[in-house]
């Protein structure tokens, strides 16, 4: 299913843009920052006759991107070259840069991609469609994003502070849903849209949030899981290097303000058969049976799931009482203090929305731990509980667990994740987020760690 571009795509792309002259090649390791190369333009027709190789090491990198030699993709293979291949449709213009560049997304070859292949966050996600469709089941999904618009620049004090409005001014309230506070971004919003229409991106919606300087544009739901994923993660691209032009900073952080609301990745998704029709459509608000089941998977996996939704110290301090993000394993029926969310609308338009991972998330592999455990929850059967109705901050429910090392030890234990995302994946993947936590313990000491994983 690894849907590798042929030769024709790259000709065509030269032909109609003769003034190109550089090439930025990327490919997204597990911690979800794109890392490769800017190459020349007479650098890109090798790459999709044979592949362009990359070292082992590029998907063993902390965030910060530091080997981890417990990878085991450094030393022990000598850092070995691992052949990658352009993904269909990746080739485009990145029209924020100065000097004319295209960029193309790269994956590693499964076989030719060794040893690294087996850490690539899109083939984990691929996978775990193929698995879906050949019981007859097709995901659709979307990736909807929320971000903080900052100057590059700090304030007095050296803290972040939102980005200069046309008019001169700072936000300095929320103004949820404000359409002036999107007037007046007008400029960077003008070229977003631009840009994503240069790369194919169905941009759609754009929204001021629930905190100064926080927006969120969606995407449109896509019949192909993996096409859907592959948008949100240049959308996330795009939104850095036009931030970037105007003189911002695109900041994707899950909890960049203590006292402001935090950033989520919200991810929709429904099973539809192989004609396209939506098998959790009903004119019953709640849904399908099927619908029912995804849920109780998605539910009975939480806790095995939470650190590839939430893979950052700072991920779990967006779970507060009050503030959009969920506190517990629930359910609910246009209902957004819960974790899985059916929103209104017509029966065919029929859906889950996941509302746990924040934006700091890498979204193949989120989206990899949704669809299996939707998979689990489907293939037995599994029940959601209780609906919940009205304020599900105030019932009982079974919290989402708060913790990062516990999140970690939970994946690592879990046989159910080591059969969904391949166990030479998890050993790479714990490998890098294990040496994440021990170097932020060392930074903040243990006082601290608890402080900043605390609900306020």
């Amino acid at each position: 299913m690894m849907n590798f571009a042929n030769e024709e795509e790259a000709r065509r792309f030269l032909d109609e843009n003769p003034d190109i002259e550089a090439v930025e090649l990327f490919l997204i390791d597990p911690n979800g920052v794109p890392r490769g190369k800017l190459l020349h333009r007479s650098e890109l027709l090798p790459i999709y006759r044979s592949g362009r190789p990359l070292p082992s090491s590029i998907m063993a990198l902390t965030i910060q991107g530091e080997d981890v030699e417990e990878s085991g993709l450094v030393w022990d293979v000598a850092d070995a070259d691992c052949w990658t291949y352009p993904i269909a449709g990746s080739l485009a213009r990145q029209t924020w840069r100065s000097r004319p560049t295209a960029q193309v997304q790269v994956a590693m070859h499964p076989q030719s991609g060794l040893p690294a292949a087996v850490a690539d966050p899109r083939q984990v996600l691929t996978r775990t469609i193929e698995r879906l469709r050949q019981g007859g089941y097709h995901p659709v999904m979307a990736v909807e994003l929320e971000f903080y618009l900052l100057d590059q620049r700090p304030d007095a004090c050296g803290s972040p502070q939102p980005a200069l409005q046309a008019d001169g001014q700072r936000p300095a309230s929320p103004q949820v849903y404000g359409v002036a506070e999107l007037e007046q971004l007008h400029p960077f919003l003008d070229d977003l849209y631009e840009a994503c229409a240069a790369q194919g991106l169905p941009l759609r919606t754009a929204i001021s949030e629930y905190a100064p300087g926080q927006l969120e544009l969606t995407l449109e739901h896509r019949s192909d899981a993996l096409q859907a994923v592959d948008e949100g993660v240049r959308y996330k691209r795009v939104v850095k290097g036009v931030a970037a032009r105007h003189g911002y900073q695109a900041c994707f952080m899950a909890k960049p303000f203590g006292e402001l609301a935090g950033s989520g990745m919200h991810l929709h998704v429904s099973l539809a058969d192989a004609e396209g029709n939506n098998l959790y459509a009903s004119e019953d608000p709640t849904g399908t049976p099927l619908l029912h089941h995804s849920i109780g998977g998605m539910m009975d996996r939480l806790s095995e799931s939470l650190a590839l939704f939430c893979p950052n110290a700072n991920s779990y301090r967006r779970f507060q009482s009050n503030s959009y993000a969920p506190l517990g394993r629930n359910w609910g029926v246009n209902n957004r203090t819960v974790s899985f969310r059916i929103p209104g609308g017509a029966a065919a338009s029929r859906h889950i929305e996941h509302r746990i991972c924040g934006a700091d998330a890498n979204p193949y592999l989120a989206a990899a731990a949704v669809l299996a455990a939707i998979e689990h929850g489907v293939r037995n059967r599994i029940p959601p509980g209780p609906i919940t109705e009205g304020n599900g901050y105030l019932q009982e429910q079974q919290a989402i667990p708060t913790d990062w090392l516990s999140s970690l030890n939970l994946l690592a234990g879990s046989s159910w994740a080591a059969e969904a995302f391949g166990a030479e994946f998890l050993r790479v993947y714990l490998a890098v987020k294990r040496r994440e936590y021990q170097s932020f313990m060392g930074e903040v000491g243990e006082q601290d760690w608890r402080w900043y994983l605390a609900p306020a």
